[in-house]
């Protein structure tokens, strides 16, 4: 998929490589979009089939949702936006080996310009044993130069990541009260209630699961959850917290707690029950020109990255249907981490909570607005939103210095 430019900045990547694993012949990726103070942020990604052009759109999303972030008030400085992409199945034999020998691969990137952390496939324990084992120093170590007393954030980082809130970690929980409270942003909006707005939701994992708990807790009604085994649904709203319990750690829901009226369906069900809200939380290019026509949804609210094709967001516009972008939507996750270390917020759930969902909401009100504004889609605001950052980030920080 070719990946939009943004206005006023260059077409191409900074850096665009793949690497191949000398030991089983898979294939890694890794593209640096742009760099702010010489450094890049984004998570490593591990699936079969991934290729350098996801890897290459993923990073230029990241250099969207780092300047989405910038407040020159903030202790927090957006970086560049990159991505690494590693073309396994994380649940296969050899995926760990692969893992660790890419990151080996890269560490002279790793250590000098490129941030990165759990994405689709690895959580973050498994990257950071990895990348322990490949020599770093941490995933993140090429920010630690940026920070003004290195030993007190790294401290406050790691003491943000031992925080546990009804058993799921925090750093677990920020992408996805960041996506609920996008939601619930989009409906105050539109002045519909929370109490009884269904949503479905693909995927069960760190990103869908938060924002299915969060929307729970607010009122919302999850009415269809989509795993690799199929669709789980219930018109009058499923018990999240018991499918949350009884996920593994890819996000598969045992399905044997399911009750008596909870319908298993087929994995793309999750498109076509009768729901306001649809919340991809999976795998890219989950929604194409073809199966887009079966959304009824009004909202679809991207929590994966790139989950709806281009071709596709055109044709559900014409059907009035919205879809909130990804580097809008799911951009808490990186933000709260760099928060984290910076100092904007301390190791505190409930301190974290409150600003993800004030930083939020106004980030998706002014989006909205943008969009009202100009008489476009949220996509498209959201790219003026960044157009209009790039020069000042540039301007205060240079290109790449």
């Amino acid at each position: 998929m070719t990946t939009p430019p943004i206005a006023g900045t260059p077409t191409a990547p900074l850096v665009s490589l793949t690497w191949t694993d000398h030991v089983t012949g898979r294939r890694g990726h890794l593209v640096i979009d742009r760099l702010v103070r010489g450094v890049a942020s984004g998570g490593l990604r591990m699936r079969a089939g991934c290729t350098l052009d996801e890897v290459a759109g993923l990073a230029r999303g990241m250099t969207m949702k780092e300047a989405l972030h910038y407040d020159p008030r903030a202790r927090y400085v957006p970086l560049g936006g990159a991505k690494g992409g590693i073309d396994c199945d994380p649940r296969a034999p050899e995926a760990y080996g692969v893992l660790v020998r890419y990151l080996r691969a890269m560490r002279p990137y790793i250590e000098r310009f490129w941030t990165t952390g759990e994405d689709l496939g690895l959580t973050q324990d498994l990257v950071d044993r990895a990348a322990a084992e490949a020599g770093l120093v941490s995933s993140i170590q090429a920010v630690y130069p940026l920070l003004d007393d290195e030993t007190t954030a790294r401290r406050r980082l790691a003491d943000a990541f031992a925080v546990e809130v009804d058993g799921i970690g925090l750093d677990e929980l920020a992408g996805g009260c960041g996506v609920a409270e996008s939601v619930l942003t989009a409906l105050d909006r539109a002045g519909v209630t929370h109490a009884g707005t269904r949503v479905a939701i693909q995927g069960l994992g760190t990103m869908g699961g938060a924002t299915a708990r969060f929307l729970a807790r607010a009122g919302l009604r999850i009415v269809a959850i989509a795993d690799v085994k199929g669709t789980i649904a219930c018109p009058e709203g499923l018990d999240v917290e018991a499918l949350l319990a009884a996920r593994d750690s890819y996000g598969t829901v045992d399905r044997s707690v399911l009750r008596p009226g909870d319908a298993e369906l087929p994995g793309d069900a999750w498109l076509t029950v009768p729901a306001d809200v649809l919340v991809p939380a999976a795998v890219s290019y989950a929604i194409d020109a073809a199966n887009q026509a079966a959304v009824t949804a009004r909202w679809i609210v991207e929590a994966a990255n790139m989950p709806v094709l281009p071709e596709a967001e055109e044709l559900l516009a014409a059907r009035g249907i919205a879809v909130l972008p990804d580097v809008v939507v799911n951009s808490a996750t990186n933000a709260w981490w760099w928060w984290t270390l910076f100092g904007d917020i301390g190791a505190d759930a409930d301190h974290a909570f409150a600003h993800i969902r004030r930083s939020m909401r106004a980030l998706v009100g002014q989006v909205l607005s943008r969009a009202e504004r100009d008489g476009t889609t949220p996509r498209a605001a959201a790219h003026a939103v960044v157009a209009d950052r790039l020069p000042v980030i540039a301007e205060r920080f240079g290109w790449y210095a």
